[in-house]
């Protein structure tokens, strides 16, 4: 199982604190994940680049590290993080040092969000 300390404090919350939500959350998980005509590594990918688009980066470790251990090169995860560029706008950037540091094993490397420090990012 991936290393759950790259989970945001509020999934760990929502797991600790709410027992019969988590587990009817992961079985939804599971069964969609069954459901899928997709590889394992194909889904961990398509997951990255949907959470880096929809600007979800509290997620991007811990599902980063998923598809490592299902086979993700580093150049898979910068594609995937990369791939919602031109539909969603410069704001997938954002995701791209996270998604790295989990990668490489860092914690915290990379810079805070832009939109952190009051500048707007326009998403194209």
């Amino acid at each position: 199982m991936t290393d759950m300390s790259r989970t945001s404090a509020s999934f760990q919350r929502f797991m600790t604190d709410a027992p019969a939500h988590k587990a009817a959350w992961f079985q939804a998980v599971q069964g969609l994940g069954t459901a899928s005509t997709l590889d394992v590594k194909t889904q961990s990918l398509i997951y990255i680049a949907i959470l880096a688009a929809l600007r979800l980066e509290s997620g991007i470790g811990f599902h980063v590290m998923e598809a490592k251990a299902r086979g993700a090169s580093r150049d898979d995860i910068i594609s995937a993080v990369l791939t919602g560029l031109p539909a969603a706008g410069n704001g997938v950037i954002g995701a791209l040092g996270p998604a790295l540091d989990a990668f490489d094993g860092a914690r915290s490397r990379s810079r805070p969000r832009p939109e952190a420090a009051g500048i707007d990012v326009p998403a194209y």
